[in-house]
C-alpha cells in the first residue's frame, strides 16, 4: 500500500536527500512530511497520523524523552531511526522504542533504501492486505517443492532466477521484490546467492517483466545482477528439475558475466579438461615467472582462460587449474622470501580464495595478473633484500623437467649454479631426502594420476614419466606404493 511518511532531521541537507532517496525508489509512497524540530515533529505528527515516521533521534532531549515514547507506545507507527552517535545508549532507545533500525550517520544510500524496503513492508503486513506479499501463497507450495524431487505441484510453474554478485545486499534484493509490480506471480524464494521467482503458467511477458526489474534495480542500487528465465511449457518436468536445469543455466555467469538475461533453451554440459599444468606447462610457467616476462604471462592466461566458447569446461576444473598455476607463483614467492613478508602473504591468500569463490573468471584473472605483477615489482626492486632460495628453485626445476629421461643432478645443479656435490648436500640437509628419491617420488605422483585419469598403457604411462624401462618403473612403483600399476589402477577405478 501507498503510505504516508514523516521525516523529521535538524539538518536541512539530510532531511531533502533522504525525501530525494525515497522519491526516487519505486517505493509507493502517498505523501512525504518533514519536520526540522522536534516540536514541528510532534504538531505535524498529531495533524497527520503518519504511517512510517524516519526520526533523527539526537532531536528527542531528556525532558522529551518521556513523553515522546507515550506518544509511540499509543500510535504504534514504523519506525526508522538515526543518529550521529554509534553508542549503547542510542542503540538501547531503538530497542525500547521497538523501532525497525537504527542507522548511524553517514549511512550509505544502499542501507537507507533497504531500511525504506523494510519499513514499507512492515506497513504492508500491519495493515493485513491479502495477496500483498507472495508469501502468502507458500501455503500450497514451499521450498521443499525446489530442492525435493518427491514433491509435488499442481501447476506448471515458470522459473526465473536473479543471482546477485554482493550476497551482502540479498536481503535488500528480496525486500525489492516483494514490492514490485510483478505480473501473475505465484512466489518469491530466496536462497544463498540468488531469488527465484515463480510465475503461473500463463504469464507470456516472463522475460520483459525480468528486464524491466533488473534495468530498475541497477538504476536504484547500482548492483549488477544475472537473470535466467525458464519460460517454456513442461508440465511433465517436477518443480526440482526445473529448479536444477536453471541452476546449472546460472554457472554460465562464470564465463559470460553479470548485466544479462539468459534464456534457458538447454541444459549445459561441461566438457571436461586437464586441472592440472602438465610438465611442458610448469616448465614454461618456471620460466616465464624466472625471467619476470609479464606480457607472456598475460598472453598464456588470456589464450588458457578467456577465448572459450560454449561448451565450456567444468567451471570447478578451471579452479583447480587456477589454483595449479597459483602454486607456481607460491614457488616464486617462496624463492625471494616474498612469502615472508606478511603483506604479500595476505594477498596470495586474497588470490587463492578469489580463485575459489569468485563469480566471474575474467575477475579471477585479472586479480591474478596484478599479483603477479606486484610479485615481479617487488623482486626486482631491491634484489639484495631478497634471498634466493635454491632449494625451492631446484625443486621447481625437477617437477617441471621430471618427465626427461635422462634427468640427472648435475643438471638441476647447473641450474641453480652450484656445484653437484654443495648442492645434493643442501637437498639432503633441508628436505631430509636426496635428489633420486625427489625425482622417484614426483614421477610416482604423476603416474597415479596418469593411472586414474586416463586409460593410457602402463609401457605409454612408465615413458610420459621419465623412466626408459616400463618393467623398471613397475617394479619401483610397487616398492614406492606397495602394489603394482595395474593393481592399483584396478583398486583406485574399482
Amino acid at each position: 500500500m501507498e503510505g504516508k511518511w514523516l521525516i523529521a532531521d535538524r539538518d536541512l541537507n539530510e532531511r531533502e536527500g533522504l525525501k530525494w532517496l525515497l522519491k526516487s525508489s519505486s517505493i509507493p509512497v502517498s505523501t512525504i512530511l518533514l519536520a526540522s524540530n522536534y516540536q514541528d515533529f510532534i504538531v505535524t505528527f498529531e495533524k497527520e497520523s503518519p504511517d512510517i515516521i524516519l526520526l533523527e533521534l539526537d532531536m528527542v532531549s531528556s525532558d522529551n524523552w518521556s513523553g515522546f515514547r507515550e506518544l509511540m507506545q499509543i500510535y504504534q507507527p514504523i519506525l526508522l531511526l538515526t543518529s550521529a552517535e554509534a553508542t549503547f545508549e542510542k542503540a538501547h532507545l531503538a530497542i525500547d522504542l521497538q523501532a525497525l533500525d537504527l542507522m548511524i550517520k553517514p549511512f550509505s544510500a544502499t542501507k537507507m533504501k533497504a531500511a525504506y524496503q523494510k519499513a514499507t513492508k512492515a506497513l504492508d503486513k500491519k495493515q493485513d492486505k491479502k495477496n500483498t506479499s507472495p508469501t502468502q501463497f507458500y501455503k500450497d507450495l514451499s521450498y521443499e517443492a525446489l530442492f525435493i524431487s518427491e514433491r509435488t505441484v499442481s501447476a506448471d510453474y515458470k522459473i526465473a532466477a536473479f543471482k546477485i554478485e554482493n550476497t551482502k545486499n540479498l536481503d535488500v534484493l528480496y525486500s525489492f521484490f516483494t514490492d514490485y509490480p510483478f505480473r501473475e506471480i505465484h512466489g518469491i524464494f530466496p536462497l544463498n546467492d540468488k531469488v527465484v521467482l515463480l510465475f503461473k503458467e500463463t504469464c507470456q511477458n516472463i522475460k520483459e517483466q525480468c528486464q524491466k526489474a533488473m534495468r530498475k534495480w541497477e538504476e536504484e542500487f547500482s548492483d549488477p545482477l544475472a537473470v535466467v528465465v525458464r519460460n517454456e511449457k513442461s508440465p511433465h518436468v517436477s518443480l526440482n528439475e526445473k529448479f536444477l536445469e536453471t541452476q546449472i543455466m546460472m554457472e554460465l555467469t562464470y564465463y559470460r558475466g553479470y548485466r544479462q538475461i539468459m534464456e534457458f533453451e538447454y541444459t549445459p554440459e561441461w566438457i571436461h579438461i586437464d586441472p592440472f599444468l602438465a610438465p611442458p606447462e610448469q616448465r614454461v610457467w618456471v620460466d616465464m615467472l624466472a625471467n619476470h616476462d609479464i606480457e607472456g604471462i598475460k598472453k598464456w592466461l588470456y589464450d588458457e582462460f578467456l577465448q572459450w566458447e560454449d561448451p565450456y569446461p567444468d567451471p570447478g576444473l578451471v579452479r583447480i587449474r587456477l589454483t595449479s598455476i597459483l602454486a607456481q607463483i607460491r614457488r616464486f614467492m617462496k624463492t625471494y622470501d616474498l612469502n615472508e613478508q606478511q603483506n604479500y602473504e595476505k594477498e596470495y591468500r586474497h588470490i587463492f580464495h578469489s580463485i575459489l569463490y569468485d563469480s566471474v573468471l575474467y575477475r579471477s584473472v585479472q586479480n591474478l595478473i596484478l599479483f603477479v605483477q606486484k610479485l615481479f615489482l617487488a623482486a626486482g626492486s631491491n634484489p639484495q633484500m631478497f634471498k634466493q632460495d635454491l632449494i625451492e628453485r631446484g625443486i621447481a626445476f625437477i617437477e617441471s623437467h621430471f618427465n626427461n629421461r635422462d634427468l640427472k643432478l648435475e643438471d638441476v645443479a647447473r641450474y641453480v649454479d652450484r656445484n653437484p656435490s654443495y648442492f645434493s648436500h643442501l637437498l639432503i640437509s633441508k628436505t631430509g631426502r636426496g635428489f633420486t628419491d625427489i625425482l622417484s617420488a614426483i614421477r610416482m605422483k604423476e603416474a597415479k594420476r596418469y593411472l586414474l585419469e586416463s586409460s593410457k598403457p602402463i609401457k605409454e604411462i612408465a615413458l610420459l614419466v621419465g623412466f626408459h624401462n616400463p618393467n623398471y618403473f613397475s617394479r619401483i612403483f610397487k616398492e614406492v606404493v606397495g602394489v603394482s600399476p595395474r593393481e592399483y589402477r584396478m583398486n583406485e577405478k574399482g
